[in-house]
C-alpha cells in the first residue's frame, strides 16, 4: 500500500539534554567583540527528542535552535504518533508531497526577474553612483573583512565563473531537497544577484579600444551562498529551508546576509498568508530575522515585485522588523512600477531603503557578459553590498549601527513613503555623519572631519574622535 509522505514543522517544549553551543571560533569572537551573550537560543535542539522521532520512523531534514523545532518528513499516520510525545509542543504542515494533486506551481512567479541581453555603456556606474558609494570605493573600502551571505534559489556557474573572486568564496549550502545542483542551470537567480555584490570585469564596448569595468557593490567582500528555494514548488517548508541559512550564518560568523526571496502566496492555497500577516510576528521567516537582528546579523532583503497587482504589498521576511527590506527605483530614481508597497501591517515603514532595481546592470551566469535585469531582487544585493562596503570602513560598528546610519543618510528620511520608504541611502553621508556618541556640538564651537591613513576622524574642540563618537588619543593615531 502506498503512504503518502507530508513535511512537517515540529516545535518542542523545551530543549532537555542538549549542551551544544552551535557557533564556530569566529562567530563566539564576534559575539565578545559586540557584546552579545550567550543564551538558550544559541543551543542546538534537544538530541534526544530528535532521537526519538527518528526512532519512530521519521526522516529529519533540519532542526532550528532559534525556533525551537525540527522539519521532518513522515506520513499523516506517523504524524498521529509523534503528535502525542510529550516534548511536542506543536506542529505545522510545511508541504505536501501529493503528486496526485494539480497545483501548478507558481515557485518562479514571486521574482519575476525580467531579463534582458544588453550591455550597458555605463556598466555598473549608475548603480553604484545613485547610492554615492564610488568615495568610499576610491578610499578602498570595498567590503575587505566583512562576510556575506547569499540566500537564494542556485548560483549557476558561481563555482566556475570567472568575473567572481573565488579567493573570497567561504562555500556553499543546499538546504533543498531538489534533484539539481547548487551550481546547475536551473538556479541562476542567485547568481544574477551574487554578481550585484562582488562581479569584477572589464569589458569592452564593442570598439577597438573602448572598455569600461563592471564592478559589485563590494568586490573585496568575502562570501557564502545558501540554497534555499526550492525550484519545483512553492512552500512554507522553503521558509524553513531559509531559517536554518539564516542560523548558520549566525553559526559561521557572517556579518550580512542578502535575501532576494519572499513569500505570501504558495501552490496549496490553503497555506497563504495575509496581509494582517505582515507584522514581523507571523512567519517563522519574520521570527527569525528579529532573532538575527539581535544576535548581530544585519539582513538585507528584497520587498518584492507586486506593486502593479491587486496584493501590492510586501512579502515575508522582508516585514520583519530591525533589518532593511528594499525596493527598487530606476536610474532616475523613480519608484519602479512593480515594488511592492509598504508599510507592514502593524505600521512600520517598510521598505526602508530603495536602489537601482530597474535596469540593474548584473553579469550573466551563463555567458559571463554584462546584461541588465529589473526586480526587487536586484536592489537588494546593491544595499547588501553597500553595507559591507560601510561597515568595512566602520569595522567597530555594530549591525544596529550601520542600518541607521543607512537609514538616516536616505534622500527621503523625513518624509517616509510607502513605496520609497526612507528613499535612497548616501554611502559617503553615511560614513562621514556624527553619531549620538560625540559630544553635543553647540553651535559656536563647529567640528572638522579629516582624513588619516584612510580613515576618517573628527577633530571637535581639539579633540580627535572616530566616527563612531569614540575618543582617539594621539597614541592611537599615530599607530
Amino acid at each position: 500500500m502506498f503512504t503518502l509522505l507530508t513535511i512537517f514543522f515540529l516545535q518542542f517544549a523545551n530543549k532537555a539534554g542538549s549542551d551544544v553551543v552551535c557557533l564556530s571560533p569566529t562567530a563566539l569572537k564576534m559575539r565578545q567583540e559586540r557584546g552579545v551573550a550567550i543564551d538558550s537560543l544559541d543551543y542546538a535542539v534537544s538530541p534526544l527528542y530528535l532521537d526519538s522521532i527518528r526512532s519512530m520512523g521519521a526522516e529529519v531534514l533540519h532542526t532550528s535552535r532559534w525556533i525551537n523545532g525540527a522539519t521532518i518528513e513522515a506520513s499523516y499516520q506517523l504524524m498521529d504518533a509523534i503528535k502525542q510525545c510529550c516534548f511536542v509542543d506543536t506542529f505545522y504542515v510545511t508541504r505536501i508531497d501529493d503528486t496526485s494533486i494539480n497545483f501548478p506551481s507558481i515557485s518562479l512567479h514571486k521574482r519575476e526577474a525580467v531579463i534582458e541581453e544588453a550591455i550597458d555603456d555605463l556598466g555598473s556606474d549608475q548603480q553604484i553612483n545613485q547610492l554615492n558609494l564610488q568615495p568610499l570605493h576610491q578610499l578602498g573600502f570595498k567590503g575587505k573583512g566583512i562576510r556575506i551571505g547569499v540566500a537564494d534559489g542556485g548560483f549557476y556557474n558561481a563555482n566556475t565563473l570567472a568575473s567572481l573572486p573565488h579567493e573570497q568564496w567561504l562555500g556553499y549550502t543546499d538546504l533543498t531537497d531538489d534533484k539539481d545542483d547548487i551550481f546547475g542551470p536551473t538556479g541562476n537567480h542567485g547568481g544574477l544577484c551574487l554578481s550585484a555584490i562582488v562581479a569584477h570585469k572589464e569589458v569592452s564596448d564593442g570598439t577597438s579600444t573602448g572598455t569600461f569595468t563592471y564592478s559589485g557593490t563590494a568586490t573585496d567582500a568575502s562570501y557564502y551562498l545558501f540554497k534555499t528555494e526550492e525550484h519545483a514548488t512553492e512552500s512554507p517548508k522553503e521558509i524553513d529551508n531559509w531559517v536554518v541559512a539564516i542560523e548558520m550564518a549566525d553559526s559561521l560568523g557572517l556579518h550580512i546576509v542578502s535575501t532576494s526571496l519572499g513569500y505570501t502566496t504558495f501552490d496549496d492555497q490553503s497555506f497563504n498568508f495575509t496581509y494582517s500577516n505582515m507584522d514581523g510576528l507571523t512567519s517563522r521567516g519574520a521570527l527569525a530575522s528579529r532573532i538575527a537582528a539581535r544576535k548581530g546579523l544585519l539582513l538585507v532583503t528584497a520587498m518584492g515585485n507586486d506593486g502593479y497587482k491587486s496584493w501590492h504589498y510586501l512579502s515575508t521576511p522582508a516585514d520583519a522588523d530591525s533589518i532593511l527590506s528594499v525596493g527598487a527605483v530606476n536610474k532616475d530614481g523613480v519608484a519602479a512600477m512593480f515594488s511592492s508597497y509598504g508599510p507592514s501591517a502593524d505600521g512600520r515603514v517598510k521598505p526602508e531603503v530603495c536602489a537601482m532595481g530597474e535596469g540593474t546592470s548584473l553579469i550573466n551566469p551563463a555567458t559571463d557578459v554584462v546584461m541588465s535585469g529589473n526586480g526587487t531582487s536586484f536592489a537588494c544585493p546593491l544595499i547588501a553590498g553597500m553595507a559591507a562596503s560601510l561597515w568595512s570602513a566602520l569595522p567597530q560598528a555594530t549591525n544596529m549601527e550601520i542600518r541607521e546610519l543607512i537609514i538616516r543618510s536616505c534622500d527621503r528620511y523625513q518624509q517616509p513613503h510607502e513605496q520609497y520608504g526612507y528613499g535612497i541611502p548616501n554611502a559617503w553621508e553615511a560614513y562621514t555623519s556624527v553619531t549620538t556618541k560625540l559630544p553635543s556640538t553647540p553651535h559656536s564651537m563647529p567640528y572638522t572631519k579629516i582624513l588619516h591613513n584612510r580613515q576618517l576622524y573628527i577633530l571637535y574642540n581639539n579633540q580627535v574622535y572616530d566616527i563612531l563618537g569614540n575618543h582617539i588619543t594621539p597614541e592611537l593615531l599615530n599607530n
